[in-house]
């Protein structure tokens, strides 16, 4: 998910993917991943099931790619889900919107760079995540679908996270869709050259599915979550003895 400005990584995360350190150094930025873990698990804990969808940070309102990821966060909600994005501008914004105005829930999990990505103002919930790798943790995790809408280089990298996950069974094969095949023309045709020189395997062009239609896609997303994996599932309560918020 890319902003205007050059994306640079924060200065933890930086530290932390330089190379090795000193043994002080290195045990303190495992401890600061930690934390932020935990910190996210208690956020998402009792949330969802999640629907995540990924797209640009720069595309403007009036754009049909802003108004196509509105619809899909409204219709995602109306089916009863939670939609979650990187809880930017662009299409993150978008399909909070969505999300937002259908009455439904909607979460983002933003990162923090040195000049600050802001969060959308349409998030029940924000996560505030000092690392890229964590970020895509988290969307990840709490996902039951993926709906891969326009991007750039952020978001091709979450598509084949999502994907490669799935193929190598890290995850369950959980639904990855591919919104709009005019933009996605390329990347699909790329895709199906490497199943016909065998570098993936010819089952995997079933992992995505690529459609134009709102409609569509909800069947897909339908089909594929909540009858086979018998969604929407009724979800954990806060306990007060963890410290958990009664109203989370």
């Amino acid at each position: 998910m890319e902003t205007e400005k050059k994306i640079m990584l924060s200065k933890d995360e930086s530290l932390f993917v330089r190379g090795p350190l000193s043994r002080f150094k290195e045990l303190s930025s495992a401890f600061k991943v930690f934390f932020n873990f935990i910190k996210a698990f208690r956020k998402m804990h009792f949330i969802g099931p999640c629907v995540t969808v990924f797209g640009s940070a720069r595309f403007v309102q009036d754009s049909s790619h802003y108004k196509n990821a509105e619809k899909i966060g409204a219709a995602l909600a109306k089916t009863g889900f939670t939609v979650m994005t990187g809880g930017g501008p662009g299409i993150m914004e978008a399909a909070n919107k969505g999300a937002f105005e259908a009455g439904g829930h909607s979460v983002g999990c933003n990162i923090i760079l040195p000049f600050e990505q802001k969060p959308n103002l349409y998030l029940h919930k924000c996560i505030n995540i000092p690392y890229f790798f964590l970020r895509k943790v988290i969307l990840i995790k709490y996902s039951y679908a993926f709906v891969v809408m326009p991007g750039g280089i952020g978001t091709l990298d979450e598509l084949f996270e999502a994907l490669t996950l799935i193929q190598t069974k890290v995850i369950q094969d959980f639904p990855v869709v591919i919104f709009d095949s005019i933009y996605h023309k390329e990347l699909c045709e790329h895709i199906q050259l490497m199943a016909e020189n065998e570098s993936i395997s010819p089952d995997d062009m079933e992992l995505l599915f690529v459609t134009d239609s709102v409609e569509d896609l909800m069947t897909h997303i339908e089909s594929h979550t909540i009858k086979k994996y018998g969604l929407i599932k009724k979800q954990d309560k806060p306990k007060w003895w963890l410290g958990e918020p009664i109203n989370s």
